[in-house]
């Protein structure tokens, strides 16, 4: 179980088993919504998420409902439509359990990010997508 929380202490989530998949996502979205040019995130299914202090506030940009602290703003997680998903704020995790394996919607990246990791255009296969990637 790892247990991260907002920048205040005042909301805090526990994370059971191993996350599903851990990236990171160049959307129009996040970008927009965390002010950066990509986010890394870790994905969890619901139930292995547990909200153990503090109630976050909720909003949407565009589709995706997202948590966030009442009091401080950290941006906590996102919750995309119909997947039964939470996409946690990677920066929240403790130094050394983020550990990404992908880059994805990189049709919509600032800036090439050279890296080892493979870079999906869109969403990989195993988000419905086709698995095609950019070559920077």
């Amino acid at each position: 179980m790892v247990t991260v929380q907002c920048y205040c202490g005042a909301v805090r989530m526990e994370l059971t088993g191993e996350p599903l998949a851990q990236f990171y996502c160049h959307c129009e979205d996040c970008q927009a919504v965390h002010g950066a040019a990509y986010l890394p995130a870790v994905m969890y299914r619901i139930p292995a998420t547990r909200l153990v202090a503090g109630e976050p506030a909720y909003w949407k940009l565009k589709t995706t409902v997202r948590a966030f602290c009442r009091e401080c703003g950290t941006r906590l997680y996102a919750e995309p439509p119909g997947l039964g998903i939470r996409s946690i704020t990677a920066l929240l995790l403790h130094q050394g359990l983020f550990k990404p394996t992908f880059h994805i919607q990189c049709q919509h990246a600032l800036l090439p990010i050279k890296d080892t990791l493979p870079h999906f255009k869109g969403f990989p296969a195993m988000f419905g997508g086709s698995d095609e990637q950019v070559s920077w």
